[in-house]
């Protein structure tokens, strides 16, 4: 009978026959829930934000990378059903789960998003179901604590009455190169057969997918990818710092080392870390290894490097004003870009939010200016995006570049400004071209 089911869920799935469903749909779970329904799936999305269904159903879309006349028409055609009703589930063949798994302010991973939405699903499972997580998590997660949830109710057995595996998100908010339907998909199951259906779903949609032994390798090997970000990027901002104090530019070693092509990798510093996974996902395993006795080293390193950056640079404002004879309590200082990184509308940790915090703490009064983003409530504070950005930038004792939109026209933004603060180096080529060593500019 295991047999006959597997065999009849793989049938449904390749005949796109089958009716999926994705829950949680953020920056993860709607792409990939348009490319399901792109590939001919009729696709279910469960969402407990009204808001968010609301919208979908107007046929408009709150993520940057889906366009809304792709989510219109595929609402129009029946293909992508926004609810928030978790009822839906018992006509579902499968689910794919793409919930938020942020850290507490202790560091310690927040799972409660993955376990609500485990006792939500447990009411609804059924044989003949395969159930994906995508969201990223510690080692075990899927085996030891998501599988016992959804088995609260139903005395079925994973990898005969259901399937169940882990195939790590991969979404970088703004690519055009790598998105959803073409980025390779690791994919791990709880046991082989669980990986043989959860594979034969997803490459109905995906371009690529990558199997691996289990679903701990396939956690494992997310939390791989970040750290290897998060540690690189650790040593570059640990760079500045050191070239800093030499009095080194340390864009220009960048720039030189990357001259080599081959056994080197080009990273660069910046203000701190932002997004929804480089500086959470490495904590998700540093603390997983604290429970058996082993410090992370390198991690722990990096992140206190990282966490470190926002205070550098508001350093380094208050050392630029000083240098003009201004002190920081009672300037003006417009900071430009909000969001973790360029062109995109995503404020998740970013550090801005840390370098705002900072300044309005030293007694500045801060401004800001986003293209993407309209508005910020943040820890007790919030702050409206300045309308008019050349008047901004002119009135300013001090602008801080801390994302570097490529909207931004930098050349006026520079013969504009009194004193500019570069933390990325947006203006690198304007002052080479004139002078290393522009009067007006500091850079990290």
């Amino acid at each position: 009978m295991a047999e006959t089911i597997k065999n009849s869920l793989i049938q449904r799935l390749k005949t796109r026959q089958a009716v999926m469903a994705v829950v949680g749909l953020g920056y993860v779970g709607l792409p990939l829930a348009v490319v399901f329904a792109e590939a001919g799936f009729k696709v279910i999305g469960i969402e407990p934000m009204q808001s968010k269904i609301d919208t979908l159903l107007q046929g408009k879309s709150y993520v940057l990378d889906v366009k809304d006349e792709v989510v219109e028409r595929l609402v129009q055609q029946g293909r992508l059903l926004p609810t928030s009703d978790y009822a839906a589930l018992q006509q579902v063949d499968a689910v794919s789960i793409c919930v938020p798994t942020p850290l507490r302010k202790t560091g310690d991973p927040d799972l409660s998003f993955i376990i609500a939405a485990a006792e939500d699903m447990a009411r609804f499972i059924h044989p003949g179901m395969v159930i994906v997580l995508e969201s990223t998590t510690y080692p075990g997660t899927t085996r030891e604590l998501l599988l016992p949830h959804l088995l609260k109710h139903h005395p079925l057995e994973v990898g005969n009455h259901f399937f169940l595996a882990f195939s790590p998100e991969r979404v970088d908010p703004g690519r055009k190169d790598w998105t959803t339907i073409n980025t390779p998909k690791v994919l791990g199951g709880i046991t082989p057969d669980c990986l043989e259906v959860a594979h034969a779903w997803y490459s109905q949609a995906l371009q690529k997918v990558v199997p691996v032994s289990s679903s701990e390798v396939a956690e494992m090997a997310k939390l791989l990818e970040n750290t290897f970000r998060m540690i690189n990027i650790g040593l570059v901002n640990e760079l500045a710092i050191m070239c800093d104090r030499l009095g080194i530019d340390v864009w220009e070693v960048i720039e030189a080392a990357a001259t080599k092509p081959f056994g080197f990798m080009k990273f660069t510093p910046g203000p701190g870390l932002g997004g929804h996974c480089i500086p959470i996902d490495p904590l998700y395993l540093s603390w997983k290894l604290r429970s058996l006795n082993y410090t992370a080293r390198f991690i722990e390193l990096a992140s206190e490097i990282n966490t470190s950056m926002p205070r550098f640079t508001v350093n380094k404002v208050q050392d630029a004003l000083n240098n003009v004879r201004k002190p920081v309590n009672g300037s003006r200082i417009l900071v430009l870009g909000a969001a973790y990184k360029p062109d995109i509308d995503d404020l998740r940790e970013s550090p801005a939010l840390d370098v705002i915090g900072l300044l309005r703490n030293k007694g500045a009064e801060v401004s800001y200016h986003d293209p993407f983003i309209p508005r910020i409530v943040h820890d007790g504070w919030q702050l409206t995006c300045v309308a008019d950005l050349m008047s901004a930038v002119r009135a300013a004792d001090c602008v801080v570049i801390i994302t570097n939109h490529s909207t931004y026209n930098y050349q006026d933004i520079l013969n504009a400004a009194t004193l500019i603060v570069d933390t990325r180096n947006a203006l690198g080529v304007l002052t080479r071209e004139r002078n290393r060593n522009h009067p007006k500019v500091v850079r990290l």
